[in-house]
């Protein structure tokens, strides 16, 4: 990737790192009494959200069967969108006999288990605690009395001022970015049509065969398309992380070459994988 880099799709991560934060004066010093408080408002918060979840009736899903929708193609070209260019979502067979499995298991589940979520909720927050280090800057991390409380979101006033400018920073970076990225990509010369065929954001690799082409297959449940197949020709792959296989496919990036087109794919996975290949077309069906 040139533009839409790991980097900068962790940057977009940091823009808003004072949402959800809360000013409280007990956090200037560390306090385990304040963190015994807000840990118990916090795990009853997140066990009474869970309980709504798993009582939850699945059957709202076969709603989604008829459905009216408008490929994404058509949605992100800024066009028009007409009568014509709307699509009846007709669920395959095996997605309904899947739906109405989760179904038969939603109506036999045993009874709540809070225990369970409580220590799921404990264990969120220790993996959060460690991730903050990671997550914020050097001399923000340095003022945090508490990274416990913290985490549960709360934090000095001076603290929050600094988040907020750290966040407009990124913000300001980030954007700096996509109007480069947006710049690049309309200097090429790459039809409407053709970028329609690779937007396949959110959904998932299901398979990825290299050799005189390279065919990718999704699970489309979840992204903006009915296409689940894409065939890049004649390719040539420049970059092919590990681990891309059950990865989201989560940016791209498309560029004119000589011969036909390069082809740059950010996915979301473990250590976001990244896959680049030039190659003479690209082609895609509904299998």
């Amino acid at each position: 990737m040139k533009y839409r880099t790991k980097e900068w799709y962790e940057l977009c991560q940091r823009t808003g790192l004072h949402f959800g934060m809360r000013v409280h004066r007990g956090t200037y010093e560390l306090d385990e009494a304040l963190f015994l408080r807000r840990y118990k408002r916090k795990e009853k918060e997140y066990v009474e959200f869970q309980r709504e979840m798993y009582n939850t009736d699945p059957r709202f899903l076969l709603e989604q069967n008829g459905h009216v929708f408008v490929p994404a193609e058509k949605f992100f070209s800024g066009n028009e969108i007409l009568e014509d260019d709307k699509r009846i979502y007709q669920m395959p067979a095996e997605e309904k006999e899947r739906i109405e499995k989760i179904i038969a298991d939603y109506d036999v589940r045993p009874p709540f288990d809070e225990l369970s979520y409580k220590q799921e909720f404990k264990s969120n927050l220790e993996w959060d605690c460690k991730n903050q280090k990671e997550r914020l800057p050097k001399e923000i991390y340095e003022k945090i009395a508490d990274i416990r409380v913290f985490t549960l979101g709360y934090c000095t006033r001076e603290v929050m001022l600094q988040l907020k400018k750290q966040s407009e920073e990124n913000r300001r970076e980030m954007e700096r970015v996509s109007n480069e990225y947006r710049e690049a990509i309309l200097a090429q010369d790459i039809s409407d049509e053709i970028h329609g065929r690779i937007q396949y954001h959110d959904c998932t690799v299901t398979e990825l065969l290299t050799g005189n082409e390279v065919v990718i297959r999704f699970d489309t449940r979840g992204g903006f398309t009915n296409i689940n197949k894409l065939t890049l020709v004649a390719p040539e792959i420049i970059k092919q992380d590990g681990g891309i296989v059950g990865s989201y496919w989560l940016y791209q990036e498309l560029y004119r070459i000589d011969n036909g087109y390069e082809l740059h794919v950010l996915f979301d996975g473990e250590n976001m994988p990244e896959l680049i290949v030039r190659c003479a077309d690209i082609l895609v069906e509904v299998e």
